[in-house]
């Protein structure tokens, strides 16, 4: 009898093709961190219960009811322990995600370890006519290299987990798609690092360290020299305007050619950096090997750009552009769809830019996961930014990082732009008196509503207001107004939130900057003679604070820290004000920098784990919003109509999401009883349209001063 994995017509794979075929390809994906015994086991375990007469019958379709599958390899590994049982989480969840270990109550419906070992199965127990388990000969951890044996024993089942599925998903789409898939991988790191070089060829003739592009080369060569060393943990602390996108770039290419590592990963906390540094790359080193992986990139809706699509499920790509949110969601989740690309992590370059931006209620988790990718997956990490947060304390394992940046304290004092003046407490009107004077200026508050309530009362012309409250494509008009007016020399003054402090290249006389963290305003200053054109002491950047305190979301205790440095009159620019003002703020927030326990659902649990909870939990951006969508193009107009005919696709939702604005439930509310929004359609959650074209405006984006007053009672 031919037992059967899958059916495609009259043609037939069968269960042993199928796990012999996903066991080497797990086995070769985890030999990257020396598992490959582990990844072979587990897919040569993963479906035997498909030797059940119960699925064969299904899979030719002599019945309808749903057999499981998974569950008897699962059982395998329990039954024959030792190092087998380190794969039953695993093999167990690999349809349906990593389960939570559950309790002594939970029945065989539950979907819990616990319960999955109460369950009711077909006989599978003529997978021993065909399959031989192969035997593991390594250890599952390096306990001379783990800081907490349970953290990486969990985070170890997650990437063994993560060969697993990619196996599995491959194996499977070669059987249905003939072998012909459509996926491209890329060229190899030596190619890239070849074209890098010519790139670069010219620049690295300057020697002169009295200009601009000279400083930019000396950083840049420096990189080049320590991406000889050993894999490890590295900072490359650069101030704006020192080139740190390229030297980045050319210390992880050089760092992989000479550690032979398959990938480089950005992690970058904004999607606007993103697509800045991507099409950086792309130049260089062609639209072919750079995968952009975050929510606002579609490859779907066009053919060509399907192997994208395709490398986008697991970062096959040799440099992979993502968002803070998609990296470490992805390390500490538990479905298959998010966990399979992690196993494509290791023994990878990860650049961390813009550091300071790792997300203070999860440091602990994050910082936890970067030193165990650093110590178990051949991994090295560079913490890439112009103000270093102080992670020192929380790498247990006494790994230190190496610095990138030669004669760092020098490099900060040429590339200094800006000169940083306190002025105090002001009123809205004596902020506007003093920017109403000004010919070229930004000015930064905390607040969209406040934003939205300057922008009012600024006269002249050539006045802008750039925040959330305006939807992205919106944005991106605006902005090159912006910049065609700085360009022109023409007045321009531009009223924003801290969506300008990152990632947009702008050039102002003077920034005004509302008290904020020191990160903040630091890159608030890089907004100010940014080219380094005008002289030192005429080009300013005003802190001010506002009399009254506001409940700035996730800000009070950065501003309550700045404020407090400043008032020992500190100089904000300092590398020693800057290590002082996170060792203070991580000092203060204290346990809350895990803020949901992830750690404890792991640490001394022996081997009680619960990554569906933790898969749930960890989530960077609260979902205590609700989005908006502004139809006021034809474009916007087009997609719209499409949603409420056809439903909600992933392809419409990207899409859509240029045309979106996310408020807070206590916005939405107002909004909500006044009337001026509506349900898109029955079953989509959370996405609402406006319906009166007057709350949104050119200038300002959704109008945000809606007085409670208004609502319509019925």
């Amino acid at each position: 009898m031919e037992y059967i994995a899958h059916l495609d017509g009259e043609r037939i794979q069968t269960v042993k093709e199928h796990l012999e075929g996903t066991a080497r390809l797990a086995g070769e994906f985890a030999e990257k961190f020396g598992k490959q015994d582990w990844g072979y086991c587990c897919g040569m375990l993963h479906d035997i219960g498909k030797y059940s007469m119960d699925f064969q019958q299904r899979i030719l379709g002599e019945n309808n009811q749903r057999v499981d599958h998974s569950t008897a390899g699962a059982r395998v590994c329990r039954e024959k322990g030792g190092k087998y049982s380190f794969l039953e989480y695993c093999v167990e969840g690999h349809h349906t995600g990593l389960p939570d270990f559950g309790s002594n109550f939970d029945d065989g419906i539950a979907p819990t370890l616990l319960g999955r070992r109460k369950k009711k199965i077909s006989d599978y127990e003529v997978y021993r006519t065909e399959i031989e388990l192969p035997e593991i000969s390594s250890y599952p951890i390096n306990m001379e290299k783990a800081v907490d044996r349970d953290f990486s024993l969990s985070v170890f089942m997650r990437m063994i987990y993560s060969c697993l599925v990619d196996a599995d998903y491959l194996d499977t789409e070669n059987f249905m798609k003939k072998g012909e898939q459509g996926r491209e991988a890329g060229q190899n790191i030596k190619v890239l690092f070849g074209k890098l070089e010519n790139y670069i060829s010219g620049w690295l003739k300057n020697q002169d360290i009295d200009t601009v592009n000279g400083r930019r080369t000396e950083v840049l060569r420096h990189c080049l020299e320590l991406g000889k060393s050993e894999k490890g943990l590295f900072r490359l602390t650069v101030p704006t305007g020192g080139g740190k996108t390229i030297a980045s770039l050319a210390f992880a290419l050089r760092h992989a050619l000479e550690n032979r590592m398959d990938r480089i990963i950005y992690v970058i906390p904004y999607t606007s950096i993103i697509e800045q540094n991507a099409k950086v790359f792309r130049g260089i080193l062609g639209d072919e090997n750079v995968l952009e992986s975050h929510c606002n990139v579609d490859y779907e809706s066009v053919d060509e750009l399907r192997p994208m699509h395709l490398a986008s499920e697991n970062w096959d790509k040799p440099i992979v552009v993502t968002t803070n949110v998609q990296f470490f969601e992805s390390l500490f989740a538990n479905k298959s769809s998010k966990c399979r690309k992690l196993h494509n992590i290791a023994n990878s370059v990860i650049i961390f830019d813009e550091a300071q931006m790792l997300p203070n209620d999860y440091l602990k988790p994050c910082t936890a996961m970067i030193e165990e990718l650093i110590n178990n997956y051949e991994v090295s990490a560079v913490l890439c930014t112009a103000t270093q947060p102080a992670l020192k304390s929380f790498f247990k394992s006494g790994i230190s990082a190496t610095e990138l940046c030669p004669r760092m304290e020098e490099q900060f004092e040429f590339f200094k732009r800006t000169v940083f003046e306190d002025t105090g407490i002001l009123t809205e009107e004596k902020l506007v008196e003093k920017i109403n004077k000004e010919y070229q200026a930004l000015c930064i508050v905390n607040t969209k509503k406040r934003a939205q309530r300057l922008y009012k009362t600024l006269e002249g012309e050539g006045i802008y207001h750039l925040s959330t409250s305006m939807y992205p494509k919106h944005r991106k008009c605006v902005l090159q107004e912006i910049r065609n007016r700085l360009r022109r020399n023409e007045r321009c003054i531009l009223v924003s939130t801290s969506l300008v402090e990152a990632g947009v290249d702008l050039d102002f006389c003077s920034v005004y900057r509302e008290l904020a963290g020191i990160d903040a305003m630091i890159q608030a200053a890089g907004r100010c003679n940014r080219e380094g054109e005008r002289a030192l002491g005429e080009s300013k950047v005003f802190i001010f604070r506002f009399e009254e305190k506001q409940n700035i979301l996730g800000q009070r205790q950065q501003i309550d820290v700045a404020k407090s440095l400043i008032s020992d009159g500190r100089n904000i620019s300092d590398a020693e004000t800057i290590t002082k003002y996170f060792e203070m703020l991580y000092h203060i927030k204290g346990d809350s920098l895990d803020k949901k326990k992830i750690l404890d659902e792991f640490q001394g649990k022996n081997m009680r784990y619960n990554f569906a909870k933790v898969g749930k939990e960890f989530k960077l951006i609260e979902q205590n919003t609700k989005t908006i969508f502004i139809n006021r193009e034809e474009v916007a107009n087009e997609i719209l109509r499409r949603l409420k005919e056809r439903g909600v696709t992933r392809q419409e939702m990207r899409k859509a999401g240029q045309y979106c604005v996310t408020v807070y439930d206590q916005e939405f509310d107002k909004m909500y009883g006044m009337g001026i929004l509506q349900q898109i359609a029955d079953g989509i959650e959370d996405f609402y349209e406006l319906t009166d074209s007057n709350k949104y405006t050119n200038e300002m984006g959704l109008e945000l001063e809606i007085d409670d007053g208004a609502a319509l009672f019925f």
